[in-house]
């Protein structure tokens, strides 16, 4: 192995032209954390850079780039042959614009009829609260049987939004822009002043506006030629994607609140970090829904995109994906791949027959929604008619916030259950097309005690001694339980610290809080401890003087020798030195041995945490009630 990565080295260090401008990107899981993965990076025989963290809290996934003149498969197989990296892969460039999804016309005639209503805390159009999409899933039905609204946080993974959009007035959250890593998801920012020097009109009605096309599956309010540009521009394929999908979560659940994270540029183009940056943000942001109007198709999935899903499943998140909309049967397209952690769904018209566009079959379809002439919210303070499976998944995750407002700690797996609840309208489509009423009346009753739920994730996590491993650490609200929980571990190998922040988690009584597990390993020492030398008794005196005594014996008789013939020399030799010997063993040994009741020293002890696999308990308690989750720890 170590010759391999000499010749690797060899190869990424010969001289290379100046960097181009473009960069090659990795997305690169380690046990090294933030500040020593740098310092790798700096080595010349790498010659990277390390950009930031992916997972936020959890400190283990990175972005590296390297100059474009670089080998990418070169420096994935140099990295993958160094300690404390666990895996890396090149990043991916993903796409929304993609499939058979068209616009139709005639345009839906909700879209002309602009007067404006009071939807709860806004004020949107009538078209818009009023459209067949909504009967057909029973929004206002359902709403007003089981007095929901919605509740808990819904996050967005698109194109951003329109944070000036009226529809929203009080429920929008900040959010985040990946594509520029700064606070704020706006859509908004995506419009040069070249093509926009002047905004066009937040005013349009029929009279000043028309219904236009301005992409392949979207046809809006407004004026020609803002239309235009809009349409005629490939920069603007995906222009206002993220404002429709957040509008219809808006429309099933009016009073949730809304976390856009916009991942894609207005091209539709976004890169798979910057997904799998969102997802980890919007679990760490308390998101309790997680929409994802996107996929792509691989021959595999992804396994960090698996690893972020999984993490947030692991935490209670509820997701759901768009399955796609090239009319193909059970197609290998992802997230809604990842059928045990997201709702893969499907399209269907209003009048419950499968859309011509869609991807079907059980193996990814869980159910359908409406996904033809959506009415929605769109930029510019307009709406918009919308066709695809992306517009199909919002009903599907509003209708979780509805659950959400009736069962507070309902976690995927459970809400799952409930949407499953749908009516049967052919074959293909999973469990048939979302009904609210049925997913709403299937719940159990909540229960009356207020009390809280607690998880972790990930569940289980590799280290080499003397790295840190972290988790997350949920804490949920049940029964509307408002209240202190103070969080401890314990489990953790010798040599090892566990630590917690915050140690305190205040729950509102509806959200659920975060915290962060820490354990800290020890490494192994590179040489063993020295022995600790024996101690040997000194001997008793009687010892002592005997050895005295032959000493002096043997002075004497060599005076005499000195002085007597040469041949009784070695006669006298004969007689003395054994009994010399003798006089001197008489006083026994004064080593250490079992005979004279000694005892050899243990041997030596390799320091550092121990290798092996270890049950974390990690315990949640305030006043009377405590509740545990584990994870487990392997130390190699």
């Amino acid at each position: 192995m170590k010759w391999r990565i000499f010749l690797l080295s060899l190869v990424l260090a010969l001289p290379r032209p100046s960097p181009a401008a473009t960069q090659n990107r990795f997305i690169v899981r380690a046990t090294l954390g933030l500040q020593a993965l740098t310092q790798l990076c700096a080595l010349p025989t790498l010659g990277c850079t390390v950009v930031g963290g992916l997972d936020g809290s959890l400190n283990q996934l990175f972005l590296l780039t390297t100059p474009s003149t670089v080998d990418p498969n070169v420096f994935l197989a140099l990295l993958k042959a160094t300690a404390g990296i666990v895996d890396a892969e090149l990043d991916q460039v993903l796409s929304l614009v993609a499939g058979l999804n068209k616009v139709v016309t005639p345009y839906p005639s909700g879209l002309s009829d602009t007067t404006l209503v009071t939807y709860y805390s806004s004020s949107v159009w009538h078209g818009y609260v009023n459209q067949p999409a909504a009967a057909k899933v029973q929004v206002a039905n359902a709403q007003n049987t089981f007095s929901v609204t919605g509740a808990g946080i819904v996050a967005d993974i698109d194109t951003g939004v329109d944070p000036s959009h009226p529809a929203f007035t009080g429920v929008l959250l900040q959010g985040y822009d990946f594509t520029r890593n700064q606070q704020g998801a706006s859509e908004m920012n995506d419009l040069t002043s070249t093509d926009f020097p002047t905004p066009p009109s937040t005013t349009c009605s029929g009279s000043t506006c028309s219904p236009a096309i301005v992409n392949q599956q979207s046809a809006a309010i407004l004026d020609q030629q803002s239309a235009a540009i809009l349409d005629t521009n490939a920069k603007y394929a995906a222009f206002g994607h993220g404002t429709m999908v957040m509008g219809v979560i808006h429309l099933v659940a009016p009073q949730a609140k809304l976390l856009p994270l916009k991942a894609f540029k207005s091209d539709g183009t976004g890169y798979l970090s910057d997904i799998l940056r969102a997802i980890y943000y919007a679990v760490q942001n308390n998101a309790k829904i997680v929409n994802m109007s996107f996929e792509f198709k691989v021959s595999s999935p992804d396994p960090e995109l698996q690893t972020a899903i999984s993490y947030a499943n692991q935490l209670g998140v509820v997701c759901s994906a768009s399955v796609g909309n090239d009319a193909q049967l059970n197609p290998s397209v992802y997230p809604a791949g990842f059928t045990t952690a997201v709702m893969g769904i499907a399209s269907t018209s209003d009048l419950d027959t499968q859309s011509s566009f869609t991807n079907y079959g059980n193996a990814i379809v869980f159910v359908a929604a409406p996904g033809e002439a959506i009415i929605t919210t769109y930029p510019f303070a307009s709406y918009a008619a919308g066709w695809g499976t992306s517009f199909s998944a919002p009903f599907v995750s509003g209708g979780a916030s509805l659950l959400v407002n009736k069962q507070p700690n309902i976690i995927h797996s459970a809400a799952a259950s409930a949407i499953a609840h749908a009516d049967v309208v052919g074959p293909n489509l999973g469990n048939g097309r979302l009904n609210l009423v049925l997913a709403l009346g299937s719940l159990t009753p909540p229960t009356s005690s207020s009390d809280f739920d607690i998880s972790a994730a990930p569940s289980t996590l590799s280290i080499t001694a003397g790295q840190s491993a972290s988790y997350s650490a949920s804490v949920t609200p049940v029964g509307g339980f408002k209240g202190t929980v103070s969080l401890t571990c314990s489990g953790a190998p010798t040599l090892t610290t566990c630590s917690i922040s915050p140690t305190q988690l205040t729950l509102d009584g509806t959200n659920p809080a975060v915290a962060t597990v820490t354990l800290t390993t020890t490494a192994h020492s590179s040489f063993p401890p020295i022995a600790p030398q024996r101690f040997v008794p000194p001997p008793p005196t009687a010892k002592l003087l005997a050895k005295l005594f032959a000493y002096l014996l043997v002075c004497v008789i060599l005076w005499r020798l000195a002085r007597i013939p040469r041949k009784r020399v070695l006669l006298t030799a004969g007689v003395v030195l054994p009994l010399a010997l003798l006089c001197t063993s008489c006083g026994g040994s004064t080593s250490s041995s079992s005979s004279s009741g000694g005892t050899n020293p243990p041997p030596p002890t390799q320091q550092g945490t121990p290798q092996g696999a270890f049950t974390i308990t990690v315990t949640g308690t305030s006043a009377n009630l405590t509740h545990t989750t584990n994870v487990m720890l392997k130390v190699n």
